[in-house]
């Protein structure tokens, strides 16, 4: 068996400390911020990343992919209905035909693949951070996030005084699931209103997600579940197709928008 290479201890620390550190700065100005890494934003930050924009993907758990790793009742089995699963094609992930237009697949097997199509992308991730804020500009347009590290909520404030730092961006997308924690904090504000996701109904729901996702205030776009919420969408339960397409059209709205502010800038200077 061959031996390990020797390293030292300090070794270790100053390179996980060093190579964090860098690509944390790297990510303080970026174009897109995305809150969440379930399949939506997973969906947005890869396809945006393969255009050539600069991602920064925020997840407040150590883990990657929200509900995409299991489906319904702690069972790991996920569906997709047809056209969906021509992406799960491309990630070369193995399902069935379970009747006309449904196919079930393997959660494990579906996430692992999407979270790794993610980060060869070139998306940069940041977990185990969750979202505190917007940063908010001219016109009280969304032009940032402010973060902290997830432990710190679970603190006791009598204890903690942990101050939070903030990321700028271009364009944000909530896709934060059910919570729609940006989308919530500007309604806290009254600067956009929610109407709560409804009851299950799936042939109505994944369809009115995708049509749904897309900007709702200056600078912000929802997708995934967070889209539900704020429209007041049906919930859709275990199965995937409307999460996958909202983060593909999030990607392109984002994109459109992006190209939108070049040229704004460029006819500006």
């Amino acid at each position: 068996m061959r031996k390990l290479a020797k390293v030292s201890e300090k070794e270790i620390t100053s390179a996980i400390v060093s190579d964090f550190c860098k690509e944390f700065l790297e990510s303080v100005s970026t174009d897109v911020a995305i809150i969440g890494a379930g399949p939506s934003g997973l969906i947005a930050a890869r396809d945006l990343s393969r255009q050539g924009f600069k991602v920064t993907l925020i997840e407040s758990n150590n883990y990657l992919g929200g509900g995409f790793w299991i489906g319904g009742y702690l069972m790991n089995g996920v569906t997709v209905r047809e056209p969906a699963n021509e992406i799960l094609d491309e990630l070369k992930v193995p399902y069935k035909k379970m009747s006309d237009g449904l196919y079930p697949a393997s959660g494990p097997h579906a996430c692992s693949k999407l979270i790794a199509s993610c980060c060869e992308s070139g998306a940069k991730i940041i977990n185990m951070t969750k979202f505190d804020d917007v940063v908010l500009g001219h016109n009280n347009r969304v032009r940032g996030v402010v973060i902290n590290w997830t432990p710190v909520s679970a603190l006791p404030r009598a204890i903690t005084c942990v101050d939070p730092v903030a990321i700028e961006a271009k364009i944000v997308i909530d896709a934060t699931g059910h919570d729609a924690r940006v989308a919530s904090i500007l309604a806290q504000r009254n600067l956009l209103k929610l109407k709560g996701f409804g009851a299950m109904w799936v042939n109505e729901s994944e369809d009115a997600l995708i049509e749904k996702t897309g900007e709702v205030y200056p600078g912000l776009i929802v997708c995934g579940m967070a889209a539900a919420t704020v429209f007041g969408i049906p919930r859709m339960g275990p199965t995937f197709a409307g999460m996958l397409f909202s983060g593909q059209k999030a990607a392109i709205e984002a994109r459109q928008l992006l190209l939108t502010l070049d040229e704004k800038i460029a006819c500006a200077a």
